[in-house]
């Protein structure tokens, strides 16, 4: 019964449906409901490192605990290949992932293809993929899915989300999957991910997901070179970090990542979600940032908004990021109440 209800809710998600509040027992997510949630991909390196999660009262409490408490239901991982430190690798995301299930909240699983950070600026292979063709590679992108996605499986989790590479909006596994130059390998290689995604968990939605959501232009020109390749994807997923825009006040870039949201939504037919959002953790209108970010992507047309995840709230003094939504001795901030009220 629960896969017939998802399967339901997807299908008509899919369609451009209306948000599904659904009736769950308390404490249980229900799939297809507006997402909120946190990317805590860092929490057991922190742990290791010895920093300590405190709930609003100063008490040291679960960070999952604590982000239910403030109106989350979703948590994001993301997966690298042979990371030199380990974090975030396959036993890493194992250990994080059965936390989230035993909290009862909702997974997204986010496969950087890389053996460490993958963003715009840096989409590096793995070193044990340096010398691979592009039939290599697209065959190393879905071994590698199949593979974390079937011991998570064998674990007895689900994830509701597959982000197919991190920030790909120049590409991914560069030079071969280099958008600029080469977008057809590009597409090859998110398709290579989502066929495998879809062979282990068939429901699982999967994300093709570009930063900087007050870049409508940028958007249109990924998607649409994806779009003309055969590139597969079930959900936009946009970062949004209003307070890093150039040139733009907060205000300006919400807006204007409101106009990219409701723009690619009608032009791919497909909903949208921030899958990243942050700003400064002791900005004086930090409240007021998220809580707008999370009414844009809920004033999305048509429903098409589907949920918002901050990302690595818990950051607090931790290798000088400074976007955390943590406090100095590890509470969260009033920040965090936007996904309460919102």
């Amino acid at each position: 019964m629960k896969h017939l209800l998802h399967a339901v809710l997807v299908s008509a998600l899919l369609a451009g449906g209306a948000h599904f509040a659904g009736a769950a027992a308390p404490g249980v997510a229900t799939p297809g409901a507006f997402a909120k949630g946190a990317d805590i991909s860092w929490i057991t390196e922190m742990e290791d490192a010895g920093r300590v999660m405190r709930n609003r009262e100063g008490r040291q409490q679960s960070l999952l605990a604590t982000l239910k408490k403030q109106g989350m239901d979703a948590v994001r991982l993301r997966v690298w290949v042979d990371p030199a430190a380990g974090y975030n690798n396959l036993r890493d995301t194992l250990v994080k992932a059965r936390r989230v299930k035993e909290a009862g909240m909702r997974l997204m699983i986010d496969f950087h293809y890389s053996d460490d950070w993958a963003d715009p600026a840096k989409q590096f292979k793995p070193l044990a993929w340096q010398h691979y063709s592009v039939d290599q590679l697209a065959a190393a992108v879905a071994d590698h899915t199949r593979t974390t996605l079937t011991a998570l499986r064998e674990a007895g989790i689900t994830p509701e989300w597959v982000q197919v590479g991190n920030e790909t909006t120049n590409g991914m596994l560069w030079p071969e999957g280099d958008a600029n130059t080469h977008m057809q390998h590009y597409a090859r290689f998110v398709t290579a991910g989502y066929d495998a995604v879809k062979q282990v968990f068939p429901q699982a939605l999967v994300i093709v997901h570009v930063d900087n959501c007050h870049d409508g232009a940028r958007f249109r020109w990924n998607y649409d070179g994806l779009v003309a390749h055969g590139g597969k994807f079930d959900l936009i997923g946009a970062s949004a970090y209003p307070t890093t825009a150039s040139n733009l006040s907060w205000r300006a870039a919400t807006a204007a990542c409101l106009a990219t949201m409701n723009d690619v939504t009608a032009r791919y037919h497909k909903p949208v979600l921030l899958a990243e959002v942050g700003a400064p953790w002791n900005h004086p209108e930090g409240k007021a940032i998220i809580a707008d970010l999370l009414a844009k992507v809920r004033a999305v047309n048509n429903g098409m908004g589907v949920g918002a995840f901050y990302w690595e709230p818990q950051a607090y003094d931790w290798k000088g990021y400074p976007m955390g939504a943590f406090d100095q001795q590890g509470r969260p901030t009033p920040m965090l109440d936007a996904f309460r009220e919102q």
